[in-house]
């Protein structure tokens, strides 16, 4: 069955892109019409499919819908170049992918082609939120305990829980012998945890719930509203038992564990296609929010900023680095991919040549 075929039978995997790539299109200029004027290997030899597994969580799709589109390119790069085809398996996590690569480094030399297949955005592709370091301590009558996880490499969320062990017993205790089970929660399920358990074991302050939900209180206000009046004084007049904080930054030390086992991935005339949404789109230009982090393409990160995450993976990487611009869906995935191999043009392919450092787009009319 062809190509074009099978893959229209694929699910889009993005949500739609509201920044309006064609703006960014206009401000693109198109250096390569053909394959050929690019410095990689030609015909690829030995490609490397890495299919990430997650799900969006707003549809009911499977976790592995990239081994679909996988399949299919593995295919196209068996039959057309006569290629020795490797891809990773099972990547749940980047823990999962950094394993695999050790020992794919290990046991064989640098693939020509690098392709990832996933979800993404404008910092990259994307899996499920895990866990990579937690700690806790106790010293000086504070306990703290701290997690940090990560879902798109280079961007490090952290959430911190402090406490004094001295104030409710049953609270420090509780935390000494369960801080382990946080680690793998959502904040917000962490958050709703210990101020369940908070709720239990931490009285009332009764002056002030007297001041503003005893019966007098709640009889001179409308009866639809006392439920809110009283889940206000639960909040106000329990002094709270800890402290609960969380950010998300960006970490040079992750992003640079991650574009060097790229480079160590890729020829030096190999090429790295990140198969997502918007890895060659240009990131929207937005008001910074109090403990926000900044997009990865607008920090300093590889001498930054960056016109897309394709230009910064092709710097730090050194190597030449190819993305959709905008929406992809897994059929647009396979389609950006086979015509850029077989040289024939398109829009909506961004290619970054690290030896230039100038921004490159295939902008031809898209067959």
């Amino acid at each position: 069955m062809r190509i074009r075929l099978l893959v229209s039978l694929l699910m889009g995997i993005c949500a739609a892109n509201v920044y309006g790539d064609a703006n960014h299109l206009k401000s693109c200029r198109s250096f390569y019409s053909k394959l050929k004027d690019l410095n990689v290997q030609q015909p690829p030899k030995r490609v490397l499919l890495v299919p990430l597994l997650s799900r969006d969580p707003h549809t009911n799709e499977s976790p592995r819908w990239s081994e679909q589109p996988a399949r299919i390119v593995e295919a196209f790069y068996r039959n057309r170049f006569k290629a020795a085809v490797t891809q990773m398996r099972d990547i749940w996590s980047w823990s999962d992918y950094y394993d695999q690569v050790e020992q794919l480094v290990q046991q064989s030399p640098p693939f020509d082609r690098v392709i990832f297949i996933s979800h993404g955005g404008f910092d990259g592709p994307v899996l499920k939120n895990a866990v990579f370091w937690q700690d806790f301590k106790t010293a000086g009558g504070k306990g703290e305990f701290i997690k940090f996880s990560e879902a798109q490499p280079g961007l490090k969320k952290a959430l911190s829980i402090t406490y004094n062990t001295e104030k409710n017993r049953k609270f420090s205790d509780f935390m000494a012998s369960h801080w382990q089970e946080l680690g793998p929660m959502k904040s917000s399920d962490a958050w709703d945890l210990l101020k369940g358990l908070e709720k239990q074991i931490q009285p009332l302050g009764r002056a002030c719930y007297n001041s503003y939900c005893s019966p007098n209180q709640l009889a001179a206000i409308p009866e639809d509203q006392r439920g809110v009046r009283l889940n206000l004084c639960e909040l106000v007049c329990r002094e709270p038992l800890f402290e609960f904080k969380t950010s998300t930054e960006i970490s040079p030390e992750r992003f640079f564990h991650f574009t060097k086992s790229l480079s160590s991935l890729t020829a030096a005339d190999g090429l790295i296609f990140f198969g997502a949404c918007n890895p060659g789109s240009a990131a929207p230009e937005k008001i910074q929010e109090p403990d926000e982090t900044e997009f990865l393409i607008n920090s300093t990160l590889a001498n930054g900023p960056h016109k897309s995450y394709v230009h910064l993976m092709s710097t730090a990487t050194g190597r030449i680095t190819a993305g959709p611009i905008g929406n992809s869906s897994a059929e647009d995935i396979v389609k950006r991919l086979t015509m850029f191999e077989t040289n024939r043009p398109q829009n909506y392919l961004c290619i970054a040549d690290p030896s230039t450092k100038l921004f490159k787009e295939r902008a031809e009319i898209d067959w």
